[in-house]
């Protein structure tokens, strides 16, 4: 069993949330915001000497070439939804920039790049505007002569690319993966709830089988014996509402035709004596606290005995061998507390073998499914000492929920 098994929810853990920057949190907006920004900066700014920037004079700012930075600008604003038309649509509004004091149009062509990279599953158009950029480049280059710039440029252009389709690569693996934890914990759930099924039918059979015993024997000392056959249909009366009850249970549970394990009656609390005594002789210190004196609904004692199982071998896989782990069974007058406390404190182990047989478990969740059939609730959580607790809650009347 895992302790580290996926579920919905984790009473009293708080998981720390990731930042999200405005991009994440208002990505129009902030879409909005960078394409003014960018169209302000081409069009108020220039390169000076010495690698600076200058404030365009007042008759390089009301430019005709500012229609094409404003086009550009206008594009980026739709860069997620567009990514590679965006990114064309820019390259075509540089290269007629390319070797004017407006070539600085190619920081726009710097983030269409990117947003190529972290929007669009493109593996054709994307790397060649990468190429047309880089051209564009070589071409700035040998208009303004500055050719030892080129490499630098081509770095930064190829280098958004790579970056935008790096963060969108592990953006898809971190959903894949939520995806596919999401469908093993379903799976893990339906395949709980079939073997609880299983185990249900058996009760239900189990039950029935007595009930046609104590019914022809009833039929059998009816002439001889009128007060016998009356107890024996009693009996029988009793043993028949038990199954009905057991059975609306059950047909809440879908059971996939499988083969039936047998028609013996399922473990309980009963057994929780020989269970505590095969773990014992695994190694485990184990103390039990028993309040239950009156008899449980069949479907509760069979859930309850496989919680502790479970939790026991939980106990002996993670914290191994001479860790002191104490049961404590509460009656809370309609329902029943199943408490599991271990200190944590016993060998390190990576894995021990049970010495209990048993259905294979999953875990948490495996426990959890089965509370929440019965109506009731379940939580784990490390101790604030160390260790590990569980917090059973099974009502014992009234129809499950």
């Amino acid at each position: 069993m895992d302790r580290r098994a996926p579920h919905a929810e984790m009473p009293g853990r708080s998981v720390p949330r990731r930042f999200r920057g405005p991009f994440t949190r208002w990505p129009r907006g902030a879409d909005a915001v960078l394409a003014v920004a960018l169209f302000l900066w081409v069009a108020l700014l220039e390169e000076a000497a010495g690698d600076s920037m200058a404030v365009r004079p007042a008759t390089g700012i009301f430019h005709p070439a500012l229609l094409l930075c404003a086009v550009a600008g206008a594009a980026i604003y739709v860069r997620r939804t567009r990514p590679v038309a965006v990114a064309y649509v820019v390259l075509a509004m540089w290269a007629p920039t390319l070797g004017s004091s407006y070539s600085t149009l190619g920081l726009l062509v710097i983030v269409a790049l990117y947003s190529v990279g972290r929007h669009a599953d493109d593996q054709r158009w994307g790397p060649l505007a990468v190429v047309a950029a880089v051209a564009g480049l070589v071409i700035d280059g040998l208009l303004l002569d500055t050719p030892s710039g080129d490499l630098f440029g081509v770095l930064v252009m190829s280098g958004a690319w790579y970056l935008g389709r790096r963060l969108r690569l592990r953006a898809w693996r971190a959903a894949r993966l939520v995806q596919e934890r999401a469908a093993e914990a379903r799976r893990i759930v339906a395949e709980e709830r079939t073997h609880i099924a299983r185990e249900l039918h058996d009760v239900v059979a189990h039950r029935v089988s007595m009930m046609t015993v104590q019914a022809g024997a009833a039929r059998m000392v009816a002439a001889e014996d009128p007060q016998g056959a009356l107890e024996a249909m009693a009996a029988v009366e009793e043993a028949g509402r038990q199954a009905l009850d057991e059975l609306r249970h059950l047909l809440g549970v879908l059971r996939p035709d499988s083969e039936r394990d047998g028609l013996g009656p399922q473990p309980g609390l009963a057994d929780l004596p020989r269970l505590v005594a095969e773990v014992r002789e695994a190694g485990l210190d184990v103390s039990v606290t028993n309040g239950i004196r009156d008899p449980l609904p069949a479907r509760v004692d069979l859930s309850a005995y496989r919680i502790v199982q479970e939790a026991l071998t939980n106990v002996l896989k993670h914290s191994g061998p001479r860790t002191h782990t104490h049961v404590h069974l509460r009656d809370e007058g309609d329902g029943l507390t199943i408490e599991v406390l271990d200190d944590g404190h016993g060998a390190a182990v990576q894995t021990v073998p049970t010495a209990h047989k048993g259905p294979p478990g999953h875990g948490i969740v495996g426990m959890r499914e089965r509370a929440h059939l019965l109506g009731g609730s379940l939580d784990a959580q490390p101790r604030p000492g160390g260790g590990f607790r569980l917090t059973a809650r099974l009502p014992v009347k009234g129809e499950p929920t």
